[in-house]
């Protein structure tokens, strides 16, 4: 009997570690990128006309190429926040905690603090809906989050217009964001996803890289003030019609050994397959 009640009392212990919910990373900290993937996109910026890799339709492209640069000196476009898709690409200081609840002390939030303009994103732990479609936009969107064994996945809905690539590309107000964060050791990857209906044909995935760097002791503020950097003439936005973009053959011109058909973008241009295309 002491032997069928040990087992019995063994099984109920072993069931009960099947229920009990798997060990969850930390990501907790201040965490630094680091540039080496994709660093000419991140930190210079791309290339006018360059839309190489990126699974854009006729509509994005053509909003691209009417773009102009100047239009960044207008006051109201100086101190533009970068949305959430795009804002982890660029130079930032990422700190993450954990908001819990004081009574249960279960996570009911995993907050990021982005330096660059000074974001504070709130990914929700506790169950809560998404709000509906009309519900308002924000530059880091509505975010809720689940564990997927060590694993943060997070999804991210009513994100406001920003940007695919920063050249004119532009990521719509419809898009939707699925982010994965791993963290392995005292490093930490950052994959995201985006899905837009407007601009996109398939998804878009990239990935950056940070490293734990708690004795950073940088500035975590973004003071942005905007000032009169071109004198424009009253309620005049920089543009270009259809085809009198003078700036989309740069690049050409500096890199002959591209085809012009490749810097057009559109999904056929993210797979090794193209290569022989282009070849032929």
């Amino acid at each position: 009997m002491r032997i069928v009640n040990q087992l019995g009392a063994g099984c109920l212990l072993l069931f009960a570690g099947l229920l009990a919910p798997a060990q969850q990373i930390d990501l907790s900290g201040n965490w630094s990128p680091r540039f080496h993937e994709d660093q000419p996109e991140r930190i210079p910026g791309p290339e006018l006309g360059d839309y190489l890799g990126i699974p854009i339709n006729d509509a994005a492209r053509l909003r691209a190429e009417s773009w102009s640069p100047s239009r960044l000196t207008m006051p109201e476009q100086q101190c533009r926040v970068h949305i959430s898709p795009y804002i982890y690409r660029g130079p930032l200081e990422l700190r993450i905690w954990l908001e819990k609840d004081p009574e249960t002390q279960q996570v009911i939030a995993i907050r990021n603090y982005i330096s660059t303009y000074e974001q504070n994103r709130t990914i929700w732990m506790d169950g809560r809906p998404h709000p509906p479609e009309y519900a308002m936009h924000t530059w880091m969107g509505f975010s809720t989050g689940k564990w997927e064994g060590d694993m943060l996945t997070v999804y991210t809905t009513h994100i406001k217009t920003g940007w695919l690539r920063r050249n004119g590309l532009a990521e719509s107000d419809h898009a939707t964001l699925v982010e994965h964060f791993i963290r392995h050791d005292n490093n930490l990857t950052h994959v995201s996803i985006v899905t837009d209906p407007v601009y996109l044909t398939e998804p878009l995935i990239k990935s950056q890289d940070f490293v734990l760097d708690n004795q950073y002791n940088g500035n975590w503020l973004w003071p942005c003030e905007s000032v009169e950097e071109v004198v424009l003439k009253p309620d005049d936005v920089p543009n270009f019609l259809p085809g009198e973009n003078p700036f989309l053959k740069e690049y050409l011109t500096r890199y002959p050994m591209v085809p012009e058909q490749a810097l057009r973008g559109g999904a056929e241009t993210m797979y090794p397959e193209y290569q022989l295309k282009i070849k032929k």
